[in-house]
């Protein structure tokens, strides 16, 4: 199975400032990731990778044959991954904005009926564990509902290095072992939904709306 870890952070720090902390756990996931569930694929996304417009304009918003490179991209490799890992920092006590961002550029979809697990992290003492609190209601109204499990990073600079490694090698252990517990649930769900969408076209049994919002309304 194919599993997209994106990225929500956009700050570039620069010689002399260490390497953007968001990256930082993205390695150490990844780290985790490829370790132990080599038999899948793994990929980062991140948004400095792709720029998208200076004005927002969602991927479905476009005539197909308008749609920029970069945002076509990004939208076949979200709706051919079986899962997604969304990884945030924590701003104002919700979601970073470079997050919610990148994915209201696509439309539910290419996430729904495929599971996601929350990642987030802080400089302090709380992991961002607020803003994973936002983030299931987010990522449940895109369709790819995240698991039980979530992993939060506090003090994240003080636990991983530029490269993803560990400060303390005894360490690394622990946070993998409390990592796998998410990237667990997550891999057992892509494998059941991926099961039961060969066996049921969601699309068809369910429906989608396709031609207005007022497809939501009761009678």
């Amino acid at each position: 199975m194919k599993f997209l870890l994106i990225l929500g952070s956009v700050r570039d720090s620069s010689p002399p400032k260490p390497a953007r902390l968001g990256l930082r756990i993205a390695r150490a996931c990844l780290k985790c990731l490829n370790a132990h569930y080599a038999e899948h694929q793994f990929e980062l996304i991140d948004p400095l990778d792709y720029p998208f417009e200076s004005i927002f304009k969602p991927h479905f918003s476009y005539a197909k044959n308008k749609v920029p490179d970069a945002l076509e991209l990004v939208s076949k490799k979200i709706q051919s991954a079986d899962g997604y890992i969304m990884l945030s920092p924590e701003y104002n006590h919700s979601m970073s904005p470079a997050l919610a961002n990148l994915l209201n550029h696509f439309g539910s979809s290419l996430f729904s009926y495929k599971p996601s697990a929350i990642v987030t992290y802080s400089a302090g003492q709380w992991g961002g564990l607020r803003a994973a609190v936002g983030m299931r209601s987010f990522l449940s109204e895109l369709g790819c509902l995240p698991v039980s499990a979530m992993i939060h990073v506090p003090n994240a600079q003080k636990v991983f290095m530029e490269d993803g490694n560990m400060q303390s090698d005894e360490s690394q252990n622990s946070w993998f072992d409390y990592f796998s517990r998410t990237f667990n649930q997550l891999v057992w769900w892509a494998h059941a939904s991926q099961n039961q969408r060969e066996v049921i076209d969601p699309n068809k049994m369910i429906g989608d709306f396709k031609k207005d919002p007022s497809e939501r309304n009761g009678p």
